[in-house]
């Protein structure tokens, strides 16, 4: 008897909920990160090629 003591009677918060609460933060953060990538309009530039030009150089 004296060693079933240390474990827990009733389960506690992160026992009932942990998985529900993680899942729904991983749904939140890609629903949030799809909006930002496909609605915002921002460019991304991912690569430089075609979008960098070269200086004029200048004779001193």
């Amino acid at each position: 008897v004296a060693r079933q003591s240390h474990q827990k009677q009733t389960p506690d918060f992160y026992d009932k909920y942990g998985n529900a609460v993680l899942a729904s933060g991983a749904t939140f953060c890609v629903a949030v990160w799809a909006y930002v990538v496909t609605q915002t309009g921002i460019e991304w530039s991912l690569s430089p090629v075609g979008r960098v030009t070269p200086k004029e150089w200048r004779d001193q």
